[in-house]
This record gives C-alpha cells, sequence and structure tokens, in this order.
C-alpha cells in the first residue's frame, strides 16, 4: 500500500465509513479480537465451561471474534460497498448488540462457573477469562459511543428509545435461549413448548423489523413503519403474556406438574457440581420473560403515543 493510499484510507470520509476510517476504528477493533480470543481460548484450554449454559458464553465469545475480524478484513481490503446495508449502520448496530452479548456473559459466565472450579489454574484462567469479557464489553461500547459522537448520516435504530428498547427485546430473548438449551425443562409439555415458540416467534419478528429498517424497506410496506411497529409490539405483549402465565403454571405449580420448592429438584441438592440447577433455570426464564413483557409493554406504549397522540 502506498503512502497516499495509507493517507486516504486514516482520513473521515462518506464513503469509507466511521470507525473503518480512522486509526481509533483499528484500535477499538484489535482490543475486540484479542479480548474475544483470549476470553474463549482460556476456557477452552483449561475445559472451565460446561453444558448448556457455558455453551452460551463460548458461542458469544467466538461469534463476536469471528464477526469482528471478518469486519476488519472488509475494512482494511475497502469492501465496504459490497455491504448491502449502510457499513455505518451496521458497525453501531453490531457494537450495541456485542456490548449486551458481552456483557451477559461476563455475568452468566462467572455466577455459574467460577464459583465452583476449584482453586489452581483452572480457576485462575476463567477468573481471566471472564476479565477479559469484561474488557471486550467496554470496547463494544466505546464503539457506539465514538461512532454516535460523530457528525454524520447515520440513522441508527438502536439509539433512539424505540430501537433501544427492541434490541433490549432481541437482547433478553436471547439470554432467555440460553437458560432453555436445555430441551429438559420443556419438550415434556406441550403448553411449554409454546412458550419456546413465543420466545422464537418474537425474536424472528424483531429481527425482521431491524432488517427492514437496516435495508431501507421501512417505508415499501403496505402501511406506516409505526403502524407496524405498533401492531407487532401488540402482538408480542399478548404473546409473552400467555408464556408467562403458561411458564409459570406448569413449572411451578404442584396441580399442572410444577415444582414450587427448590429443595423438590433433585439436581439443586448437588451444590458442588452445578450452581445454577435446573429449578434454577426455570425461574431465571420466569423473571427474564416477565422482564421482557414489561419491555414489550413499553414498545407498546411508546409507539400508540406515536401513532394517536401525535400533534
Amino acid at each position: 500500500m502506498t503512502g497516499t493510499s495509507l493517507t486516504i484510507r486514516l482520513t473521515m470520509s462518506s464513503s469509507s465509513g466511521l470507525a473503518s476510517a480512522t486509526i481509533m476504528g483499528y484500535f477499538l477493533r484489535l482490543l475486540q479480537l484479542l479480548s474475544t480470543c483470549l476470553a474463549f481460548s482460556l476456557v477452552a484450554t483449561t475445559d472451565t465451561w460446561r453444558e448448556t449454559i457455558g455453551n452460551w458464553s463460548m458461542f458469544i465469545w467466538c461469534f463476536c471474534f469471528v464477526v469482528t475480524l471478518l469486519t476488519f478484513i472488509v475494512e482494511l481490503c475497502g469492501l465496504q460497498f459490497l455491504w448491502p446495508f449502510s457499513w455505518d449502520d451496521f458497525l453501531i448496530n453490531y457494537a450495541f448488540y456485542s456490548t449486551l452479548l458481552c456483557l451477559s456473559a461476563s455475568i452468566i459466565y462467572p455466577t455459574t462457573y467460577i464459583q465452583i472450579v476449584p482453586r489452581g489454574n483452572s480457576r485462575n484462567h476463567a477468573i481471566a477469562a471472564t476479565a477479559f469479557s469484561c474488557l471486550a464489553s467496554v470496547t463494544y461500547a466505546t464503539e457506539v459511543a465514538w461512532i454516535y459522537a460523530w457528525p454524520s448520516q447515520i440513522t441508527c435504530y438502536v439509539l433512539p428509545m424505540p430501537g433501544l428498547l427492541k434490541g433490549l427485546e432481541n437482547f433478553v430473548a436471547c439470554v432467555i435461549f440460553a437458560f432453555i438449551s436445555n430441551t429438559s425443562l420443556y419438550l415434556h409439555q406441550p403448553a411449554l413448548v409454546w412458550c419456546v415458540a413465543v420466545y422464537s416467534i418474537c425474536l424472528f419478528l424483531g429481527a425482521m423489523a431491524l432488517l427492514l429498517y437496516l435495508r431501507g424497506y421501512s417505508n415499501k410496506l403496505p402501511i406506516c413503519f409505526p403502524i407496524f411497529l405498533l401492531g407487532l409490539a401488540l402482538l408480542s405483549v399478548f404473546l409473552y403474556a400467555s408464556a408467562l402465565v403458561l411458564w409459570l403454571l406448569y413449572q411451578f405449580d404442584e396441580n399442572f406438574g410444577g415444582q414450587p420448592q427448590r429443595s423438590s429438584d433433585m439436581s439443586c441438592r448437588h451444590q458442588f457440581t452445578h450452581l445454577v440447577c435446573i429449578w434454577d433455570q426455570r425461574l431465571v426464564v420466569a423473571i427474564l420473560t416477565a422482564v421482557n413483557l414489561l419491555i414489550y409493554m413499553a414498545d407498546l406504549v411508546y409507539w400508540a403515543r406515536w401513532v394517536f397522540v401525535r400533534d
């Protein structure tokens, strides 16, 4: 690469993207690659991840590393023009979701495993992996703040209130899937399978709404996009309300085959083998379902006010 082309690559221009066109962007990308790579490498080499919840943390670190690496390669080669979406919008949306994902891994992994890993190299590696996961969260959050601070043509979906709510909805749904990856929680009861279907449907619809916005198709729908989002929020509220009721009944009510007491779950008696037992996972899913229902209700109120109470 010649000196002239390097100079061009390191200047801010509308065609090369925000983060990809500056030294700061490359620096953040390298930190993200380093932190996520070290996080999953430390855990994998010592086998300090087990079962389904541990798979969630490993998946997050590997996913963020791979996507960030591909992003870095695209930036170095100047191939942003091949991307079907706005590159700047992709960067800030991806950084936003990566912040939430790495933050969830930084919380779930240590609370699930560090306390039960024996002292020694394995425990030290688990602690170090958690630290690097936290570093990854900080670097992705820094990228969001840094990109958004630049005056540009970004029409980011996730930073205004409706986009932030949609991002939180999708994030909570992903965390729910981490805890229901143990299929024994729901396959024995059709009502619980419906709950999993609700989580899947709402996550899919939320992702489709985001893609419609990023592709610029929001104004090509047969109805106004805010009305579409209002209907989507209303449907999601009804679905999540049904999922919350059914999950509580069939997991914690004895009349429906549930277990109201933690002590009745045999897996919870092996404290040194599983810090988060089956009953705990059921409780976490119930709490997250309630949280997501509240977020969808806030989303519904926002769009209802936007559609019906506008001046």
